[in-house]
């Protein structure tokens, strides 16, 4: 039975879920929700109760929460693992999914993309202030990030992680923004990773611009 995933188009979050199913190789089934066109949303909160995506459902079983959701598909059907299975790696590969909810999903998505990037394809006017206010944030974050990464090819260490698409799929949206590309380029550690991860099949399958 193929796992069901409700999510919208343009979410990060959703596209982290998706580029773990790719590597994977598992097939889902689609139905798109669009949570910032309908807040309220009430028939969506049976499978999200903050009316968030993504949000999944494999026959009996419900869940939700990007994190939990690719961990699941990672344990649960065959394939490469995208865990480190040495403890420190485990732990440095968690630590970076939750700096990056916690510190480079707003800056570098909500203010840098969506203002400089996503507005404007839309057909408005980002607002410049958020996008400095992002800016500088961003600093802070990509600094962090800078002295967690590995100095192997991936963030975690030698093989690739579910750390690896958690940061990869914010990274492309603001890189997209060029002061984006040009202030991930002061970081030589993180850029140096994201050249080699950039063009991995997954990310590129699962863009949605």
């Amino acid at each position: 039975m193929k796992p069901v995933l409700h999510g919208y188009e343009f979410s990060v979050y959703c596209r982290i879920v998706l580029a773990v199913c790719h590597e994977k190789g598992v097939e889902i089934d689609w139905v798109e929700v669009n949570p910032f066109a309908d807040p309220e949303a009430k028939d969506y909160r049976q499978h999200h109760p903050f009316n968030r995506v993504p949000a999944l459902r494999h026959g009996d079983f419900a869940l939700y929460e990007t994190t939990a959701i690719c961990r699941y598909i990672d344990e649960v059907f065959p394939g490469p693992s995208l865990q480190p299975t040495d403890p420190r790696q485990r732990a440095r590969m968690a630590q970076i999914i939750a700096v990056t909810d916690a510190y480079v999903y707003w800056p570098l998505v909500r203010q840098v993309f969506s203002h400089r990037v996503f507005e404007p394809r839309a057909g408005s006017l980002g607002d410049e202030n958020e996008i400095l206010a992002g800016l500088s944030r961003a600093k802070e974050a990509l600094a962090a990030l800078e002295d967690l990464a590995s100095d192997e090819t991936h963030l975690a260490g030698r093989e690739i992680s579910l750390a690896d698409f958690h940061l990869g799929a914010m990274i492309d949206y603001f890189v997209r923004a060029a002061e984006g590309a040009a202030l991930l380029a002061q970081y030589p550690k993180i850029s140096r990773w994201w050249s080699s991860l950039k063009d991995r099949d997954s990310l590129v399958a699962t863009d949605p611009l």
